[in-house]
């Protein structure tokens, strides 16, 4: 991190190295006539700073210094070259589509049922600093409870695996794949109900309602939480300006 910052002054760009308790997105709130917010960090930690951007009408920047990285990835940016990301800043800007579960804006997806109980473990487990690898917490996933049984738009669902995704994946067992397009102006619902999701379900729209339940245990780009029910998912096209570096 201490690079990071290093070689981002030396390119101008004011720094603020986030310590335990600072909230991010309060901090770029309050910071005066920037032309841009960027956030170094995971899937997880973007969503706020990019809210924040929208707010202001100034472009994101994404610097990938995470574990996945799949936003950084599916702009097309060198996950393992954070340095080389720092020339978004004053780059090519476009515009890309974010998605909203209820007010809670989100870049990637909304994952429910069994990945949604897995990455809740994995949190579990950091926090009383236990490193779970992957294959022990694939290996735990017949201990999840039966199916999810929700309603999506009045229709009844029963499924494992549920997930909405801002723009289609490509999806792959025990992972996401990338995305090809992040301006295709849809979100894609994709359930699965056997206990590996080898054969998924799809449904695509711009708007989903979920209900059937008061709560759940859910993931918004990896993070835990809880989501109340009924909740309205739905896209925002185009709704956020991202810097990427030049190209050529």
């Amino acid at each position: 991190m201490d690079e990071l910052a290093t070689a981002a002054r030396e390119r101008g760009i004011e720094v603020h190295v986030l310590r335990e308790g600072d909230d991010p997105a309060v901090l770029m709130s309050t910071r005066a006539g920037p032309n841009a917010l960027g956030i170094a960090g995971g899937d997880g930690s973007l969503a706020a700073v990019a809210q924040v951007a929208i707010e202001r009408e100034l472009p994101f920047v994404c610097v990938p210094f995470g574990t996945r990285n799949h936003f950084a990835r599916d702009l097309g940016l060198d996950r393992a070259d954070p340095l080389g990301a720092l020339a978004a800043f004053g780059g090519d800007e476009r515009r890309i589509d974010v998605g909203r579960a209820g007010k809670r804006l989100f870049l990637n997806n909304v994952s429910l049922g069994t990945y949604a109980s897995l990455v809740h473990r994995r949190e579990a487990h950091r926090r009383r600093r236990v490193a779970l690898a992957g294959i022990r917490a694939l290996l735990r996933t017949p201990a999840h409870p039966g199916p999810l049984s929700l309603r999506v738009d009045g229709k009844p669902v029963s499924a494992r695996v549920l997930l909405i995704a801002n723009n289609a994946y490509e999806l792959r067992l025990f992972d996401l794949g990338a995305r090809p397009n992040l301006t295709e102006g849809r979100l894609h619902l994709y359930s699965a109900g056997g206990l590996l999701p080898t054969d998924w379900d799809e449904r695509v729209g711009q708007v989903f309602e979920l209900d059937g339940r008061p709560a759940l245990q859910a993931a918004i780009d990896g993070e835990p939480l809880e989501l109340q029910l009924p909740l309205v998912c739905r896209l925002e096209p185009g709704a956020l300006r991202v810097l990427v570096p030049p190209s050529g």
